[in-house]
């Protein structure tokens, strides 16, 4: 007769989602840290994008 059981335990298939939980929240944090930083470069590049299209303007490059 076939055991109808599962192969992995209990004690494994609680390592495995404590493990993905773990992924989880290190995406999450890896991904609020990249968004703040983004966040902050975006308004520099485009002042740097202005002041190079103001100094061709005045031909000044």
């Amino acid at each position: 007769m076939i055991d109808p059981r599962a192969a992995l335990s209990v004690e494994t298939l609680l390592k495995i989602v404590l493990g993905l939980i773990a992924v989880l929240l290190a995406l999450r944090i890896v991904e609020t840290i990249f968004g703040w930083v983004f966040s902050l470069l975006v308004p520099g590049l485009l002042l740097v994008v202005a002041l190079l299209i103001v100094l061709w303007f005045l031909d000044r490059l």
